[in-house]
Order: structure tokens, then C-alpha cells, then sequence
């Protein structure tokens, strides 16, 4: 692993924690950010030892969203031609909408553990996630209506499926910051924790029974939700399909079949 300026990242017992780490900005999402997180997941993605992720904040928030300052630095860097300004900001964006696929496409599952801020940008991100949970005193908001824009790198596209439209319509338009157990209640998050170390605590325990189990049929699961959403029911049955017909000769349903039967803990190779 690489030293990084907005991350710190660690790896242990098949779980990479990787960690937003400018607490003193409130973990705001600079221009390091923004490359920095790609590289991180394509080594995660290639680093058959790590099977589950875990993705949280440094200090007393997860994250304020995009730094402003990098928004006026892009602003400053606009010219007279409408055109050509328009052509910048649009492979920008694109850009910083990769930075997210990154997260999305990723084929091991990203927990998202939240406390205090989760704004903006940051809202992209945890959408980009498998599963969040916050802790109560967390606070959520779109809140790029707040500053004249449309939520432009995954918000308004991944949210509909993960609180439904209406609620995202609701959120979207007005900036309202939600609390953890509205959160909850919506299905933004999965549970609430008291505080940030019950949290952490609470998540890497999910994600410590999720590496326990078998790889290859963790990346299937996950890669069959995640065809499902842009698919009909006949596409994605029909892709399972296929799918197992390789996936079902891995030895590890031999393993956990074997293990079941035994009342043993199993243990897959990675």
C-alpha cells in the first residue's frame, strides 16, 4: 500500500479499512481525494487477501463533501468561450463521477460505517456503497441545492433504488439534513450505532462475517445485485444461469457443504 494525503488505509484479517483522513477539514474532499480513492480500489480489487471493505472517517465527522476550495480553483480556471467552458467542466465531472464507479464497481463489498457529517458529495459516495450504517448524532444532506447545483457524481442516479424516489425527490429539492434514525428509517442506512467506537466496532463485525465466507460466492452475489438494477428479472436469472454453471464447480461449495455437515467452521482459500 501506498502513502496516501487524504486517506490512510490498512489491512487486517481480510478487511481493508480504508479511512478519510483530514479530520482538521472535516474530511472534505480534495483534489488528492479524488484520484487517490480510484487507486485505492483497484488495489483492492486486485488483492485476492481482501474480501470486504470498510470505508469510514477520520475524527468527529465522515465527511463535509467536495472541498469549495477546489470548486473555486475549477471556477478560476474558466474563460470567456461558453463552449469550451462547458467541454472543461463536463470531462471534470466525468472525472469525478469515476472516482465513485470506482467504489460502485468494485467486486468485494464496501461497508459504509458514518458519524456526525455525511453532505453533499458525501452522500454520492456512501450510494456508491453496499451497505451503511451511521451512528444516531449523524447528519445527512444533499446539500448541493444549497449552493445553486444539481448533486451531479451519483446521487440522484444510485439513491431512487436505496430510499425510493419519492424520499430522494423530498431530499434532494429541499436540502433537509436528516438524523441517524430517519436514516434508518428510510432505508439509507442499515443500523444505527450509539456512538463512532460502537460503530466501527458494530461494522467490522459484519464485515468479519462477511470474509468468512466463500469468495467466489460473495463476488457472485454481489455481481448479480448489482447487474439486477439496470436489468429485467428474465436478463438477470438468465446471466445466474450461466454464471453458476462455472461458479457452482468451485471447491468451495464443497468446503461449506462439507463444514455444514459437520457442524466445523469452514475455511476458504482467497
Amino acid at each position: 500500500m501506498s502513502d496516501y494525503q487524504a486517506f490512510s488505509v490498512e489491512l487486517a484479517d481480510k478487511i481493508a479499512h480504508v479511512l478519510i483522513d483530514r479530520p482538521e477539514k472535516i474530511n472534505a474532499m480534495n483534489a488528492d481525494f479524488w484520484t487517490e480513492i480510484i487507486e485505492i480500489f483497484r488495489w483492492i480489487d486486485a488483492m485476492d487477501e481482501v474480501r470486504v471493505v470498510v470505508l469510514s472517517g477520520a475524527g468527529k465527522h465522515f465527511s463535509s463533501g467536495i472541498d469549495l476550495m477546489m470548486l473555486a480553483q475549477l471556477g478560476s480556471q474558466m474563460g470567456p468561450d461558453v463552449g469550451r467552458n462547458a467541454e472543461k467542466l463536463r470531462r471534470k465531472i466525468l472525472e469525478l463521477q469515476a472516482s465513485f464507479n470506482a467504489v460502485d464497481q468494485c467486486r468485494k463489498p464496501v461497508l459504509a460505517a458514518i458519524q456526525g457529517y455525511c453532505l453533499g458529495g458525501a452522500i454520492d459516495l456512501i450510494a456508491a456503497c453496499d451497505m451503511r450504517y451511521a451512528t444516531l448524532d449523524a447528519q445527512f444532506s444533499i446539500k448541493e441545492i444549497d449552493i445553486g447545483m444539481a448533486a451531479d457524481v451519483g446521487t440522484l442516479q444510485r439513491l431512487p433504488r436505496i430510499i425510493g424516489d419519492g424520499m430522494m425527490r423530498e431530499l434532494a429539492f429541499t436540502g433537509r439534513t436528516i438524523g441517524g434514525e430517519e436514516a434508518r428509517s428510510i432505508g439509507l442506512v442499515n443500523r444505527t450505532f450509539a456512538d463512532a467506537s460502537a460503530l466501527l466496532d458494530g461494522v467490522m463485525g459484519i464485515a468479519r462475517e462477511i470474509a468468512a465466507k466463500s469468495p467466489v460466492a460473495v463476488r457472485g452475489t454481489k455481481e448479480m445485485i448489482r447487474y439486477m438494477r439496470d436489468h429485467r428479472v428474465d436478463d438477470g436469472l438468465e446471466y445466474i444461469a450461466t454464471w453458476n454453471a462455472a461458479m457452482l464447480q468451485s471447491v468451495d461449495l464443497r468446503v461449506a457443504m462439507a463444514a455444514h455437515m459437520s457442524k466445523q467452521k469452514p475455511e476458504f482459500a482467497d
